[in-house]
């Protein structure tokens, strides 16, 4: 007997509020009712079969006050002419948010609409779009409101996140919040104070005009002859990417670029060299340096479908570099090593050699071995010695 029973009108009821669409009724006003309840119902043979079973189910849907119950008459040989309930609608949002007792939290979002309206109706639309939402930072929401608020006056404010002072507001707040504030800031500040080429919760301050932690780029000098420190032969520095970018080296020197810190730490003393760890920081700010247009580079990277995809990459800001060590014969020379890339990179890159290339299309056709990757701390050291003198 798989009849519907209010447990599971209720369950159907509970999922449209668990996908918003009662909560953005609620705060929008829009018409979603009366609206019929799927509702399986007892047959004519069921009344034969199952009578009393049949009456306990009609009284259990007959004492569900928020439902509205549409009847029909059933006949049979035995029991005669019985009205049974054929179809089940809930009328009305109250009637709904009743059945699954909500109406606290709509009460409650209700408060959470009038506050917005009057301190910052900029901001409703988020509210429509996303209610369940609003309602979990109920507690929060009027600080966010305060933020918002604060950002509207002082756009692109050029201070970090630490010097915003909002009575009751704390750095640390802003900082958990960012994903929700991005979406509130989108609403209440002009298009020109919002830089669209930043996204997500890791660029919210750049996105949104507040100084950020300086990216840091990190070198070792492989030779005396362009430390920039005297008496310090082979410096290992770290540096922000504004103060990197405005070195003056005694000499231009070669530069080589590892996505390996082993690797970067072990490379040997080399004349007029160079070497940046490429971890962390991306391309765009060694690209502020514009002296490295004038030094020869070298990248070091896995062979990978990923390796390469970031080779290129690079050559989007320097044309000129060269890759180390990313080829057939040090693949093949280093079979015992290899290993398995989890995900490889698909796409088409245009900014390959013909040697890269041909490494490159093998590697994400499988043509070699399914997944196959080359980690570069895998090359043997005197391999890697060899290709420096070389060079």
């Amino acid at each position: 007997m798989n009849w519907t029973r209010p447990a599971d009108l209720k369950a159907q009821v509970r999922r449209w509020w668990e996908r918003g669409e009662l909560a953005r009724a609620r705060v929008t006003g829009e018409a979603m009712f009366p609206r019929r309840l799927s509702c399986k119902t007892p047959s004519s043979a069921d009344l034969g079969q199952h009578f009393e079973e049949v009456r306990h189910w009609v009284t259990e849907l007959t004492r569900m006050p928020q439902v509205r119950l549409e009847w029909r008459t059933l006949r049979h040989r035995v029991q005669g002419s019985q009205q049974l309930p054929h179809a089940v609608w809930v009328d009305s949002l109250d009637e709904a948010l009743q059945l699954i007792d909500k109406m606290n939290q709509a009460q409650r979002l209700d408060a959470l609409v009038a506050h917005t309206r009057q301190n910052l109706p900029a901001v409703l639309p988020w509210l429509s779009q996303r209610p369940l939402k609003a309602l979990e930072l109920s507690e929060h929401w009027t600080t966010l409101l305060s933020v918002c608020h604060w950002v509207s006056t002082q756009p692109q404010p050029g201070i970090y996140l630490r010097q915003v002072d909002i009575p009751g507001v704390h750095s640390k707040f802003i900082e958990a919040q960012r994903s929700v504030l991005a979406e509130l800031f989108d609403l209440v500040l002009p298009d020109q104070a919002i830089r669209e080429d930043f996204r997500g919760v890791q660029e919210f301050a750049r996105r949104y005009g507040f100084r950020d932690k300086p990216v840091r780029i990190r070198m070792r000098v492989l030779d005396a002859a362009v430390s920039p420190l005297d008496g310090v032969a082979e410096p290992d520095l770290t540096l922000d990417a504004d103060s990197f970018s405005a070195l003056r080296l005694p000499l231009l020197p070669r530069v080589f670029i590892t996505e390996n810190e082993t690797n970067f730490l072990a490379l040997p003393a080399l004349p007029r060299s160079i070497v940046i760890f490429g971890a962390g920081y991306g391309w765009d700010a060694l690209a502020q340096a514009r002296w490295l247009q004038n030094c020869a580079m070298h990248y070091w990277g896995d062979i990978d479908t990923h390796g390469f995809a970031i080779l290129d990459q690079l050559r989007g800001h320097f044309a000129h570099v060269a890759s180390l060590l990313m080829d057939r014969d040090t693949l093949d020379a280093h079979q015992a090593h290899w290993g398995e890339e989890a995900r490889p990179c698909t796409q088409s890159l245009s900014r390959l050699d013909a040697g890269e290339m041909a490494l490159y299309n093998a590697l994400r056709h499988d043509r070699i071995r399914p997944g196959l990757r080359l980690e570069q701390e895998r090359i043997g050291y005197g391999w890697l010695k060899q290709a420096l003198a070389r060079l």
